[in-house]
């Protein structure tokens, strides 16, 4: 509004005084306080953000409203978790996770419980007296971040954290959406 360049009806600006710079792929970053999703009794907020800091007039670079951090290891941000409102803990891009350990992929089994999910690996293991493989599998507990909306048959890439629960110790890092699935009415 002090620049002649920004438009007084519609409190917007398209000049690079007012808006501050962004890569163009990156989600916008949020400056302004957006209530997180409450759906549990106590009220949800993320650990890292103070919600009533004094907004600085003079401020160089808007500090983001909301926390998300990079988990590294060639593993991509999702855009659901920057500009997302649920809270997670739990989470690996807004939480207090760090991934570090195995990375492994498998197919999604179970979505029944509250935000952790049923991953099926399936394995050949060999028997040495016939010289021949049998099949085997194993289920591991994840927990699933509000990020991904997965469904069951889709395949994930999960990563080792420490343990989040009795029999939870990976997180779902990425998602591919099942390609061809051929449902049989019951």
């Amino acid at each position: 509004p002090l620049t002649g360049c920004c438009h007084p009806a519609t409190q917007s600006c398209c000049c690079a005084i007012c808006s501050p710079p962004q890569a163009e792929n990156m989600a916008p970053i949020r400056t302004t306080y957006v209530e997180c999703d409450q759906h549990e009794k106590a009220y949800q907020s993320q650990d890292a953000i103070f919600v009533a800091r004094k907004r600085v007039v003079g401020a160089k670079k808007a500090k983001s409203m909301r926390y998300v951090k990079n988990v590294g290891l060639g593993i991509k941000t999702p855009s659901t978790a920057i500009e997302g409102t649920y809270v997670d803990k739990k989470c690996p891009f807004t939480g207090n996770v760090n991934i570090r350990g195995r990375i492994l992929k498998g197919v999604v089994a179970s979505t029944k419980m509250n935000r952790t999910i049923i991953v099926r690996r399936d394995y050949l293991h060999f028997i040495p007296k016939y010289r021949r493989y049998e099949k085997r599998h194993k289920n591991v507990a994840v927990h699933c971040s509000p990020a991904f909306s997965v469904k069951e048959g889709d395949v994930v890439t999960i990563g080792q954290c420490r343990p989040l629960s009795k029999t939870v110790r990976f997180n779902v890092v990425a998602h591919e959406p099942a390609v061809n699935v051929a449902h049989e009415p019951a």
